[in-house]
């Protein structure tokens, strides 16, 4: 017994001797030490800090100033706020010069500026003035505030072009930035969520924007125009307009959706109008959620919610809402058509809606797929030019 337990207790002693010479052996550096590496969940998903957006994307921003009378020469030596001019944002959307912007910041009273230059943040940082380009308005589509403007690649001190994200899959509640000149205040950065999707605008000539995001990242006059841009880098929407009894940012700012902007924007490159067909509905997204909510038979498509006197949509006999329902703070009208697809092609959101007849011309008739009182109907329509203020 005597002997078993001396074996143990030596067998004790030479673990605790092993023990402490691999210690030492750590400590001296003879042997190397691992540490375990964690990655946060936000690097794991891919997710961009406002830094980090700010770092890579903040080159693709450039300022817009348009002008509006004088001789229209547009030089880029000229002074920063004449009188006269527009202040707002753009940002580069390709590698050969395109600049999207909103339409308010290039036109006045309806009048398209006679020069527009855009200003490039300088990557020095004691160079408070940045590079200026003269720009070139390729054209604007007031009905959904955006316009596109084009520049000598050749003339930029860096062209880095901001890749455009599907904006209906946009989620409440994701993270955002927004990096603009507000109040003249060039290239700032707010950063916020997206507070609301699908959201019902007016551009500033009153026309419906289908689709608008909600988002409460501070947004200012002078930001119009500008990128707001989701955590993977990609712009989700042009900021164009705040919601306020003062004047300033409350935290309901709203953009154009980026889907918007690219149908829009592929238009005018190609030459063509953009807005221009006109159907005479303003609506709302449907969901399998909303529709429950509602009382809906369907549960997708948009609901109309109203039919503009004399339009195309009124000729054709669409329905409109005629009972207000309130969720969660958001007022649907009800009791009106549910639109689920135009000449067989699915319409899944009011922004759908608005791409499809965007694609048509004045004159043109579609068949409209409609569900009304839990019936299907095949209701022609034939479209007109988009009438003013409209």
């Amino acid at each position: 017994m005597a002997k078993s337990s001396s074996r143990i207790g030596v067998f004790i002693a030479g673990m605790l001797v092993a023990v402490l010479v691999l210690v030492l052996l750590m400590v001296v550096g003879v042997l190397p030490v691992k540490t375990a590496q964690t990655t946060s969940a936000a690097d794991a998903a891919g997710e961009l800090t406002p830094l980090q957006i700010y770092q890579q994307e903040g080159a693709g921003v450039v300022e817009v100033l348009a002008s509006f009378g004088g001789d229209g020469s547009g030089s880029p030596s000229a002074p920063s706020y004449p009188s006269g001019q527009g202040l707002g944002t753009g940002f580069l959307v390709s590698s050969d010069g395109y600049i999207l912007t909103n339409d308010h910041v290039i036109t006045n009273s309806g009048q398209v500026a006679n020069a527009v230059v855009v200003v490039f943040k300088s990557r020095d940082a004691s160079d408070a003035d940045g590079t200026r380009v003269k720009a070139t308005v390729i054209g604007g589509d007031a009905a959904t505030d955006v316009a596109l403007l084009k520049i000598d690649p050749s003339q930029a001190p860096v062209l880095h072009p901001l890749a455009l994200a599907d904006s209906t899959k946009v989620q409440v509640g994701e993270p955002v930035v927004a990096i603009g000149s507000p109040l003249g205040l060039s290239f700032s950065l707010s950063s916020g969520i997206v507070s609301a999707t699908d959201r019902t605008l007016r551009s500033p000539t009153g026309a419906v924007i289908s689709g608008g995001i909600q988002t409460d990242a501070a947004i200012n006059t002078g930001n119009s125009g500008g990128p707001l841009i989701d955590s993977s880098g990609k712009v989700i929407g042009i900021n164009t307009m705040i919601a306020s009894s003062s004047g300033g940012s409350q935290g309901l700012g709203f953009a154009v959706p980026s889907n918007t902007a690219l149908d829009v924007m592929d238009r005018l490159k190609t030459g063509g109008t953009a807005g221009d067909a006109y159907l005479g509905v303003s609506g709302q997204t449907l969901n399998a959620d909303l529709a429950s909510a509602l009382g809906v038979s369907v549960s997708q498509g948009v609901l109309v919610a109203d039919v503009a006197s004399g339009s195309p949509a009124a000729m054709a006999g669409i329905i409109g809402g005629d009972r207000q329902i309130v969720i969660q703070g958001q007022t649907y009208l009800t009791g009106g058509d549910v639109i689920q697809a135009i000449d067989g092609e699915a319409v899944a959101s009011a922004e759908d809606l608005v791409a499809v007849i965007s694609r048509h011309k004045p004159g043109d008739t579609i068949t409209l797929t409609v569900v009304r009182g839990g019936q299907t109907k095949q209701v022609p329509a034939t479209l007109t030019e988009r009438p003013s203020g409209a």
